[in-house]
């Protein structure tokens, strides 16, 4: 038996204890005549003494060792004489009587602390040794815990899990698919999901009637923070529900989530926001509703006044920072060479503050009388000691996106993106499509198998552009953390969507035939929602990226620096497939 307990669950209680010990050396103290070595495994630390007047040869072996070392140590549970409180093992220290390395270690590349001295990219390529680290290993065992009670949570609401498989079809809609070449179909190719969806509605034409599964999927989409060309999605399905019944089941999920991982307490029905309102007052389909300065169209106050900016603008929009008039002229310049990069694109930044005696300063004061001005605070909404920043361009849909950016950024600025602080919403009635300038055709804005709200139907011959869908998103502090829709499952109607999409019947009946062909056998009414488990895990543990909370990630280019994969295909595989590369350059 390598150990008899842990290096986190000794105390006081234990000692005079014989016990045995097995982990990694943290690191190793000298004082004297005696030699200190805290040892770690997954559970905690334990400080081990050794002393030169006890056994010589024993401290003696005790300073040879190197760090992350892994050893078994037999000694005596004893009281410390100098207790660490931030140790829950502080009261306590084993006695050695043996030392045994099981394993040396050459020297890691950084530190194996809470605050490393590892840059990305070295601990990427280490991640092994970068996942022993204290924060990297707590956010693997709140995904754990999140796993275990969501299983706990859809289990006791009849849901049942079901796989699905990894080799299926390619898709053409949504994001790139990751294709796999088939040996004993030469020629032919899998695709891997990126969702399940269309084989959980044939488990609802099948009669399961409430499936989950907790799944990997894969898009070969450009990395960002909150992305990874791999992710694990809590995918779930159910029959006969419309959409209250769907979100009134997983607003439940979410707030038992909160009370089970973070202790919170969440009693009150979570906001709900058309997406047009979205748009219109948060410059995005996922709004951060922990701070106000919801954007104010101020067309009617500022166009019109030799003020070219905004008299020949298309879209005119601010936000009233309360209390940040004391912004300095350099910081304010800063704010404006935010709002000019190139990621964001706008052309520039006006500002006014409303000063203690009530007037208002502008940095276009020759084009604005007072009064005006004073008119733009009253639509504001502004106090002395607010700060109003406006931007304006030719596309409002753009410029709003511009002033998103304006926002959340201020937000941060001022303290008011707390993330221990959380803000909690369903977006619903999205827009049925979206307009592709590269496909220069509608697209579905969810998926294909999104259902129309009963009332737009009509529109699909007249107005589709104008038709609303049965589809909602989570958003908790500016994250979208799921999604869902009810689904279509009534044939001719998803005839008529893949007719709007540009589907000719034959594509349609050679892309998603087995799924039209299978409503024809009395498909139920059904809908469901996938929560992205990575982005809740990197939620609940505070990060700015999903990264921290997957074991083996990729990097920001989608490689595994650690496996250096994606690799080149020796020859001989190449022929197996029957694959033939074209020259890159």
């Amino acid at each position: 038996m390598y150990r008899t307990n842990t290096c986190g669950e000794l105390r006081l209680a234990d000692a005079g204890k014989k016990v045995t010990l097995a982990g990694w050396v943290q690191r190793v103290r000298k004082m004297g005549g005696m030699t200190f070595v805290d040892l770690r495994d997954r559970y905690g630390i334990t400080q081990v003494v050794t002393n030169i007047e006890h056994d010589a040869a024993l401290n003696e072996s005790a300073n040879r060792l190197g760090r992350e070392f892994v050893v078994q140590i037999t000694g005596t549970v004893a009281e410390r004489t100098s207790k660490n409180p931030s140790l829950p093992t502080g009261d306590i220290e084993i006695i050695a009587d043996t030392v045994t390395v099981l394993n040396p270690s050459e020297v890691p590349p950084f530190t194996i602390e809470d605050e490393s001295d590892g840059g990305d990219d070295i601990r990427m390529r280490y991640r092994y040794l970068d996942l022993r680290r204290n924060p990297v290993r707590r956010n693997l065992e709140l995904r754990h815990r999140m796993t275990m009670e969501v299983r706990r949570y859809l289990d006791s609401k009849g849901f049942l899990e079901i796989e699905t498989p990894m080799l299926v079809g390619s898709t053409p809609e949504g994001a790139r698919d990751f294709v796999v070449p088939s040996r004993m179909n030469p020629g032919q190719f899998y695709a891997l999901p990126q969702s399940p969806q269309t084989l959980k509605q044939l488990l609802m034409v099948s009669g399961m009637d409430r499936y989950f599964q907790i799944v990997k999927c894969f898009r070969d989409e450009d990395l960002r923070a909150d992305r990874q060309p791999e992710f694990t999605q809590i995918d779930c399905e159910m029959s006969f529900v419309e959409q209250e019944d769907v979100i009134e089941l997983f607003e439940g999920m979410a707030k038992h989530l909160f009370k089970e991982i973070r202790g919170v307490e969440l009693n009150e029905p979570f906001l709900r926001m058309p997406w047009a309102d979205a748009m219109k007052y948060y410059g995005s389909d996922k709004p951060d509703i922990r701070f106000g300065m919801r954007f104010v169209e101020l067309m009617d106050t500022l166009k019109g006044h030799g003020f070219s900016v905004f008299d020949n603008a298309a879209y005119i929009g601010g936000i009233c920072a309360k209390g940040a008039a004391h912004y300095t002229r350099k910081q304010l310049d800063a704010l404006t060479d935010f709002v000019k990069k190139p990621q964001i694109g706008a052309k520039g930044m006006v500002y006014a503050r409303v000063e203690e005696n009530g007037n208002v300063k502008s940095s276009v004061d020759k084009f604005y009388t007072q009064e005006i001005l004073q008119e733009l605070r009253k639509a504001m909404d502004a106090e002395p000691g607010d700060l109003i920043l406006i931007l304006s361009g030719d596309d409002a849909m753009r410029t709003r996106k511009q002033l998103c950016e304006l926002r959340l950024e201020m937000g941060r600025q001022l303290g008011l993106r707390d993330k221990d602080k959380f803000a909690c919403l369903w977006v619903v009635d999205f827009p049925m499509f979206e307009w592709s300038d590269e496909e220069q055709r509608l697209m579905a804005m969810h998926h294909p198998f999104t259902h129309p709200k009963d009332e737009d139907i009509p529109m699909l011959d007249t107005d589709p552009a104008a038709v609303r869908a049965d589809a909602y998103d989570m958003v908790i502090n500016g994250v979208e953390v799921g999604g869902g829709s009810i689904r279509i499952h009534d044939s001719e109607l998803q005839a008529k969507m893949f007719e709007i999409l540009g589907f000719t019947p034959e594509k349609a009946q050679e892309q998603f035939g087995f799924l039209m062909n299978a409503f024809k056998f009395g498909a139920p009414p059904h809908g469901g929602l996938a929560y992205g488990l990575d982005r809740w895990v990197s939620l609940f543990a505070g990060l700015d990226s999903i990264r921290d909370c997957i074991a083996f990630p990729k990097n920001n280019s989608g490689r595994d620096v650690m496996l250096d994969a994606p690799a080149a295909l020796d020859p001989k595989q190449l022929d197996e497939l029957c694959l033939d590369l074209k020259p890159t350059e």
